[in-house]
């Protein structure tokens, strides 16, 4: 499985008849581009065989309740904190990019974001209900009706218990035993996982295993990448602006 699954690629019959080569030449560069990031991505994770997630989908993985297949209706922060994994994983794919700074130095929360590639990549319509349906046919999760006194409601109970521990000790490894003091050689998908998550009311989902003493270390190192200079780490080589854009945005 590609994390591509997660961005649903739609291309037009007609746009490429009329754009003709150069429509092919673009597809052909997303391609490329994709194909990059997925052999990132599997040095990064290390579980290149197993079934793959996209940062949407382990976000929503980790907000799930495994029996019931919902959400907490408490939670009012996970339906933006997914549309800002949407704009990680596009920034991470080399689909979009902070416009430059210029020489009045724009903060990463003024600047606009600038298309490189205009080719489809699925729609924002109900987006929980997508990711769940990917997820679904990935094997992680089923699909039950249940009835809530006065309406149904579609639910998505756990199927594969292994997927989502194997989740939830990525983030668990990722600031304890595999922490590293420089936020710059943390992966940048674990970085953006752990605080999306955070910014999503869901990390806590992934803690909540942890014994108190690993619990209040975890928690402090979260703490330590929140209180980071968005606009510092921004600037350094190899950094992707897009993803301290996002972070800046929820944590201002």
């Amino acid at each position: 499985m590609n994390r591509t699954d997660g961005l649903v690629r739609r291309v037009k019959a007609r746009d490429t008849e009329s754009n003709g080569g150069s429509s092919s030449s673009a597809a052909n560069n997303v391609d490329q581009e994709d194909n990059k990031v997925d052999k990132e991505d599997e040095m990064e994770d290390c579980d290149s065989k197993e079934t793959r997630l996209t940062l949407m989908e382990e976000v929503l993985l980790l907000g799930l309740k495994d029996k019931e297949g919902y959400t907490s209706f408490w939670n009012d922060c996970i339906s933006s904190g997914l549309r800002g994994c949407i704009l990680i994983e596009l920034g991470l794919r080399g689909r979009i990019e902070l416009e430059r700074a210029g020489m009045r130095r724009k903060g990463l929360c003024t600047r606009k974001i600038i298309l490189k590639s205009d080719t489809p990549t699925g729609d924002l319509k109900n987006v929980r209900e997508r990711l769940a349906k990917n997820l679904v046919e990935k094997g992680v999760l089923t699909t039950e009706k249940q009835n809530f006194l006065l309406f149904d409601m579609t639910t998505h109970p756990l199927t594969d218990n292994v997927i989502k521990c194997r989740l939830v000790k990525k983030i668990q490894d990722a600031v304890l035993t595999k922490w590293v003091n420089d936020p710059q050689r943390i992966g940048k998908r674990m970085l953006a996982l752990i605080l999306l998550a955070h910014a999503s009311d869901v990390l806590e989902n992934a803690f909540a295993p942890l014994n108190d003493d690993d619990y209040e270390l975890a928690m402090r190192r979260v703490r330590e990448l929140l209180d980071l200079d968005f606009e510092a780490e921004s600037a350094k080589s190899n950094a992707n602006e897009v993803i301290w854009a996002v972070f800046a945005a929820f944590t201002k």
